[in-house]
């Protein structure tokens, strides 16, 4: 039997400022971005266009979207995006009458 494990324990390194809906957030640096938004508490990343439903991370791997947040005012994968100093994030604001949809 395997006793090792696949998971590596992740070191907490530095941190640096991001923002996060205009506010100041420190988040470790090199982390995955969602896993570190849902560390510091942040649950709702977009709401769904049809019933307005809050929305976050889900597959953690690039599947299913609703990691989608504005970053520096495109729209970005959370889950696939790691965390550098400066980022300014946003939710994802879903398309409004005659606009495009990010």
């Amino acid at each position: 039997m395997k006793t090792v494990s696949r998971f590596e324990r992740f070191e907490a390194g530095d941190t640096v400022t991001v923002h996060w809906d205009g506010a100041p957030l420190d988040l470790p640096e090199g982390a995955n971005l969602a896993a570190a938004l849902l560390a510091a508490g942040v649950d709702r990343f977009r709401d769904t266009p049809v019933s307005g439903a809050p929305r976050g991370p889900f597959c953690m791997m690039g599947a299913c979207f609703d990691c989608l947040v504005e970053i520096e005012g495109v729209a970005r994968q959370a889950c696939m995006i790691e965390v550098r100093a400066g980022l300014d994030i946003r939710p994802a604001h879903q398309r409004q009458e005659g606009q495009d949809a990010l």
